[in-house]
């Protein structure tokens, strides 16, 4: 297992071990693999009335999207050697899987639980024309509206987490008013192999590397990669996160491997390009949020390694592309560490309590751990640093933001001020726990000076929500902003609505999609992409949201001053809740790099 071979983004959490009923909300796995047929045993049971009072009551997709698998002209082409070997591989696992299935997962892999409803994959869908629009879309928007999430494959044969899929991105297009929508997967590595075997092979991150049936799943697919079987070194990655446009480039992207490529086409179509290096520059991975500073326009990212040191690389990337060295950050330990935030001159790391120890995997546990000896603190480095000598450490105990939303320099007080989400139980993203998740969205000040740190909740207790995936307007990244928008992730883990937070006074406006609608991150689009004179929050948000009733998906444009909505547009097929998403100015879109 090479480098930060863990992907995560939208939070599934411990909510899903609520004591909910499940009985009839089974996935249906009618294409499983004859290596598992005899080993799951699923029961016709009565139709009951669906009741939904939480988000684990969600209507369940029975049958497995048909998707274009593989044709005997595709199929691998093995010698004798090479087949005997499959066989006895295939073999293993089906032993294996055996006697998986016969303990229950726990909440936080069990497929049925991870992917119903409308979490559920969906086939790629071709460009469609002229959709359907309530409303008036506004003339400042054209362009391209992107959104990542993940959406396997194939049927998961044993333990899957919603962020193991693989990742497709939804586009909708306006122009002029009108608007198209298509949806494809991101042609990884990863994802061209499975096809073309017809099954999945690459172990899942999450949702299968836990405890001694982990380790026997790396063993086999290690074993598979010596006799050619599969090929990981082209990466593992699945690119269902992030979603950045850089250097004449659309870039898909999940922390466990190098960007892909992706280029919109003119009819609004998706198409991969590939896996992207930056021009051979790039030879570790990046994590699913690089920051792009709004006046320089330089690029900035993190990359973590889960094996060896150094556990973590700090760099950054020019306007044109061309990578600065890499800043080798010192930690003690590998750690989770998907976002990061920058100031008009800083970077701010956060080294937290959530850690891999991969040695876990033997005792029979998860890798994946909370560790509650360790203080959190934040790391503070200068953006043109050439090394950490000069980082300044601040300790901000038991805080955990799985992401952050924006942070400025207040020079005045020796403070750096960092506004994130913090998380509790830190862990339960990946293992399951009773407690129930909550996340606050937080002030947290670092005093450069002192070493000392403060943290409030921005939000009285009184308006308390759980608040997860979103931004404040990109124009001001970095700079100090009063503005957040921000999912309303009620009832966990599904978003209801979304927020428009006042940083400075805590006032909150919120936004609710209706009955039985839910969405996922709102994406702010400022009316001038420059932001000029116009005010903070001039500007749009733009979000998908599904009806669970009808189960029809569309994307609606809301005015951020207003809070009302200007246009609905109307999908022609079902946009699965997902993760994160961009905005691809059309002025952009003929000038797109071809490699």
């Amino acid at each position: 297992m090479t480098s930060s071979y863990y992907t995560t983004s939208l939070n599934l959490s411990s909510s899903w071990s609520n004591k909910a009923s499940l009985d009839h909300h089974h996935m249906g796995f009618n294409k499983i693999s004859s290596l598992t047929k005899k080993s799951i045993s699923l029961k016709k049971k009565k139709k009951e009335p669906i009741i939904i009072n939480s988000a684990l009551h969600s209507p369940s997709i029975i049958n497995f999207p048909n998707q274009v698998i593989n044709d005997d002209n595709n199929k691998p082409k093995w010698n004798l050697f090479q087949r005997v070997a499959a066989l006895a591989f295939d073999l293993a696992e089906g032993a294996l899987l055996s006697r998986e299935l016969q303990h229950p997962l726990p909440k936080t892999t069990d497929p049925n639980i991870q992917i119903s409803g409308n979490f559920a994959p969906v086939p790629e869908q071709p460009v469609r024309h002229v959709l359907p629009i309530k409303g008036t879309i506004p003339d400042c928007i054209n362009g391209v509206y992107v959104r990542n999430g993940a959406n396997p494959l194939h049927e998961p044969l044993a333990g899957h987490h919603l962020f193991d899929g693989d990742g497709m991105i939804h586009a909708v297009k306006i122009d002029n008013g009108n608007a198209s929508y298509a949806c494809r997967f991101t042609e990884t590595t990863r994802l061209k192999q499975e096809r073309e075997l017809g099954k999945p092979v690459f172990p899942k991150a999450i949702g299968e590397l836990h405890g001694h049936s982990g380790i026997a799943r790396l063993m086999l697919f290690y074993a598979r990669g010596l006799f050619g079987l599969v090929d990981g070194d082209e990466g593992c990655g699945v690119a269902n996160a992030g979603l950045v446009y850089f250097n004449d480039r659309l870039l898909a992207m999940s922390e466990d491997d190098l960007p892909y490529h992706v280029r919109i086409t003119e009819s609004g179509d998706l198409k991969t390009v590939g896996r992207f290096n930056f021009n051979q520059q790039l030879k570790s991975t990046m994590i699913a949020h690089p920051k792009i500073d709004p006046v320089t326009k330089e690029l900035f990212g993190l990359s973590y390694d889960v094996v060896q040191k150094p556990y973590l690389k700090y760099f950054k990337f020019s306007p044109n592309g061309d990578k600065s060295p890499e800043v080798q950050i010192p930690l003690d330990v590998p750690t989770m560490i998907h976002d990061f935030a920058i100031t008009e001159n800083y970077v701010v790391v956060p080294d937290q309590q959530v850690v891999f120890k991969l040695q876990e995997m033997i005792t029979g546990g998860s890798p994946v751990i909370y560790d509650k000896n360790k203080v959190s603190r934040f790391g503070v480095l200068r953006k043109d640093a050439t090394d950490a000598n000069d980082i300044i450490w601040v300790e901000s105990p038991d805080t955990f933001c799985f992401h952050l939303w924006n942070a400025w320099e207040e020079p005045e007080t020796d403070e750096v001020v960092v506004i994130g989400s913090c998380m509790t139980p830190a862990d339960s993203i990946f293992n399951e726990c009773d407690e129930n998740l909550k996340s606050v969205l937080s002030e947290i000040r670092l005093n450069l000076k002192t070493g000392e740190s403060t943290r409030r909740a921005i939000i009285a207790e009184s308006e308390q929500v759980n608040l997860e995936a979103g931004m404040v307007n990109r124009n001001l990244l970095g700079r100090k902003t009063r503005f957040a928008y921000l999912a309303i992730a009620e009832p966990w883990p599904k978003v209801s609505g979304f927020a428009k937070v006042d940083l400075f006074t805590g006032e909150v406006k919120k936004f609710y999609y209706g009955d039985r609608k839910f969405g996922g991150e709102p994406f702010f689009l400022p009316r001038d992409s420059d932001q000029s004179d116009n005010e903070e929050d001039d500007g749009y948000i733009l979000t998908f949201v599904h009806n669970e009733k009808t189960w029809k998906s569309e994307l609606q444009i809301v005015n951020a001053m207003n809070m009302k909505v200007e246009a609905t547009i109307m999908l022609p097929s079902r946009v699965p809740y997902g993760f994160h998403g961009t905005f691809v100015e059309g002025k952009h879109l003929k000038n797109q790099a071809y490699n």
